[in-house]
């Protein structure tokens, strides 16, 4: 989700348009990155611009930053909820998506007045494998072929991890102040 997504569902022919917007807690998505990172030491990716250096501080500082690939989308996504067009927002959590699939595909087709359309979550299939390479990133966009929870240790730092904790702001109902659709 880009900076102006929000403004551009009130113009022309976006006006009947609905933003479906995937959202998990803060330090789980830099805990995804910097997993990715670790398992290709040797890449140099695009995310950080090519540096071959750093630490698990400095990667994070820069993809929380206000124009970095977590801090961008997070800093969107707040003021669109409380846009005029907040009731074409549906926030789907990353914890409804794998615990419950079917109910959140449901949640899809009832948001955007669509039939409900019966998937197999045990064979999905993606790949994103040349766009992955030529982030330096390989793997980024790797998709298990089923829908599960994957349960794993915490690979960030503590102190790390405390910083982002707590910042789901769409959980927080004194936030949503819009009442926009949370699943």
């Amino acid at each position: 989700m880009g900076a102006a997504a929000p403004r551009s569902l009130s113009h022309g022919r976006t006006q009947q348009a609905k933003m479906i917007c995937c959202v998990r807690d803060v330090p789980w998505v830099l805990e995804s990155i910097e997993r990715i990172t670790r398992e290709n030491t040797f890449e140099l990716s695009r995310i950080f611009d090519f540096d071959p250096g750093g630490t698990v501080y400095s990667r994070t500082g820069g993809l929380t930053a206000r124009g970095g690939m977590v801090g961008q989308a997070y800093n969107a996504l707040k003021p669109a909820m409380h846009s005029a067009e907040s009731n074409r927002i549906l926030l789907l959590t990353y914890e409804t998506l794998t615990r419950d699939p079917a109910f959140a595909m449901h949640a899809i087709y009832d948001f955007v007045s669509l039939p409900p359309f019966d998937h197999d979550f045990d064979h999905v299939s993606f790949n994103a494998a040349e766009f992955d390479a030529r982030l330096g990133t390989p793997g980024l966009h790797t998709v298990r072929p089923a829908v599960r929870v994957a349960e794993r240790d915490k690979l960030l730092p503590p102190d790390l991890w405390r910083r982002f904790e707590g910042e789901s702001f769409w959980q927080d109902t004194g936030f949503n102040t819009k009442g926009v659709r949370v699943v």
